[in-house]
């Protein structure tokens, strides 16, 4: 194996066991395969081709899988020795190349010739949280944030383990703003906050969003944005003190952030809420509804789909591992409906579900181990009105 080392189609058809929707799987090898984190857009190529990160041969490394043929070809040779941090792979949304994080570097691939460039060192005593491309192409966003293992054992990628433990430490963190161009590289923000989820608005060079990691519960405040250019922050939402909101990404137009979220007020329906809000608070919609997700996705406020775990008031119901589909109609928001089982044990982080609309809104794409090992999926999005209602934890036809 190596750098464009070809493998055969792995694709397979087959249909869904509720909803008789197509899922087209994409790979099959036995070793996690995973698509990148659902805020990142993985199509490539005038969307002919899709990154995936594939753990075969005993090393995680880069994939791309022609949607055409379904023939996968291997990016990266990496070391299995070293940490790298492929899942947050993000794309430069003007050409063919991405960005990660390997062995306390931050690397530059060239998608067509698969050439690496080490474009930043990390500095001692930090490690990665993720990185971005702005919107222009010109610039990475990345966090950085104290390195504490010295004192506090984690595994957040199994079980986050550590996790309340780093929020409590206050560890110093940084935003880091990369020129592309030139290889400079500046601190745009500071603070004792633990900082990650640094995401670039896909249209608007200016504009990130950021959160306040830890339990959603316990933060300050989750969810951030930001104006590089003239250095300004602020809270995407205020809300009450009893609203948790959070799992933030930007819809496509780049000025609307979508999110979710649970309450322990009374007067909240079962205490889950989606919505969305305009940057600069312009705008913001917030939608009750019985159900828990792990994560959510849109494209816009039309249409949004969730890798569905319900509440505990419907513990047990074999609809519980579902993918989930919601439709905005007259400012109320209808659903859910089930678009297919996923059936994902959500281990480690490289199987959550982590469900993303295509860009052409007409699949969803998801990770799932429902036969052992993780492999990436896509499913057909039907007529919304085509699909079973899922009503009290009940299956409506």
């Amino acid at each position: 194996m190596g750098k464009g080392t070809k493998w055969p189609s792995e694709r397979s058809e087959f249909r869904d066991s509720i909803t008789n929707v197509k899922i087209t799987q994409l790979t099959d090898f036995k070793a996690h395969n995973y698509h990148i984190y659902f805020t990142n857009n993985g199509w490539y190529d005038n969307e002919s081709k899709l990154l995936l990160c594939s753990d075969r041969g005993n090393s995680t490394n880069l994939f791309g899988v022609d949607l055409s043929t379904g023939e996968l070809t291997q990016l990266t040779d990496l070391d299995p020795k070293q940490t790298n941090g492929l899942q947050g792979t993000f794309l430069n949304p003007l050409k063919n190349e991405a960005y990660f994080t390997y062995d306390k570097k931050i690397i530059s691939i060239n998608l067509d010739t698969y050439e690496e460039t080490t474009i930043y060192h990390l500095q001692e005593g930090y490690h990665f949280s993720n990185l971005s491309c702005t919107a222009d192409g010109k610039s990475l966003c990345f966090g950085l944030a104290e390195d504490l293992s010295q004192t506090i054992k984690s595994n957040l990628s199994g079980g986050y383990v550590g996790f309340e433990e780093t929020e409590a430490a206050r560890p110093h963190c940084m935003i880091n703003l990369l020129n592309l161009e030139t290889g400079e590289t500046q601190i745009i923000h500071e603070e004792n906050r633990w900082i990650g989820h640094v995401n670039a608005s896909p249209t608007q060079p200016h504009l990130i969003t950021f959160c306040h990691e830890g339990p959603w519960e316990k933060v300050d405040h989750r969810i951030w944005v930001m104006n590089i250019h003239s250095g300004e922050v602020w809270k995407l939402r205020e809300g009450d003190r009893n609203q948790y909101a959070g799992h933030e990404y930007w819809h496509a137009d780049g000025i609307t952030i979508g999110y979710h979220g649970f309450t322990d007020s009374l007067d909240r329906k079962d205490g889950k809420f989606l919505g969305f809000s305009v940057y600069d608070h312009s705008d913001c919609q917030e939608f009750e509804f019985p159900y828990q997700n792990m994560h959510i996705h849109s494209n816009d406020s039309s249409f949004i789909v969730g890798d569905g775990q319900q509440s505990s008031a419907y513990h047990g119901e074999r609809y519980q591992d579902c993918i989930f589909l919601w439709k905005r109609t007259n400012q109320a928001m209808e659903g859910p409906r089930i678009l297919c089982k996923h059936r994902g044990s959500f281990h480690v982080q490289q199987v959550h579900v982590h469900p993303r609309f295509s860009p052409d809104g007409t699949q969803i794409l998801f990770t799932s181990d429902m036969n052992g090992y993780g492999n990436v999926y896509l499913a057909d999005v039907p007529d919304f009105d085509s699909l079973p209602k899922l009503i009290d934890g009940k299956l409506i036809r």
